[in-house]
């Protein structure tokens, strides 16, 4: 029987590459010239240091900006709140990776209410689709892609 998995999966490699530039971009511009601004990535977190908050709002501009160049979805990110402690502000984002099981009850409840002929189990941090029509599969996909959801959703292991 024809099957695809739904997976929310970033690419750690690019989201470092993005923090590199962003932190080149930091340090050359203008309005950063002597301040003690950087980025820190730790596996998936990145956190953002600076002086004040509207430094850390442009920092997060330039690395979103990077994010998108590089194909990273900026959904999966989730921006923590800006702290500010002595003449220092930090903020903490977390790289989202896999889909959460609220959200998974809430995908194969969607996909239960267009009564469409397919299976879908929750499968940990991802979802497995069957049928058997590739058809029905790939309207499972198209659903999925016009529905605003506040993840993004990659769809891979496609077998017939």
């Amino acid at each position: 029987m024809p099957s695809f998995d739904i997976v929310s999966e970033v690419e750690l490699p690019e989201v470092r590459n993005a923090v590199d530039q962003a932190s080149r971009e930091v340090g050359t511009r203008f309005d950063f010239k002597g301040v003690d601004a950087s980025f820190e990535l730790n596996e998936a977190d990145i956190t953002v240091m600076a002086e004040s908050d509207f430094q850390i709002q442009q920092m997060m501009e330039i690395l979103k900006g990077k994010l998108v160049k590089r194909n990273v979805d900026i959904k999966s990110m989730e921006e923590g709140d800006i702290v500010e402690t002595g003449k220092k502000a930090t903020m903490k984002v977390v790289i989202k990776q896999g889909i959460e099981a609220d959200m998974a009850r809430k995908i194969v409840k969607m996909i239960k209410d267009k009564k469409m002929k397919v299976q879908t189990a929750i499968q940990g941090e991802k979802l497995r689709v069957t049928g058997k029509k590739r058809d029905d599969l790939q309207e499972v996909i198209a659903m999925l892609r016009e529905a605003k959801l506040d993840i993004p959703l990659q769809f891979d292991n496609f077998r017939d």
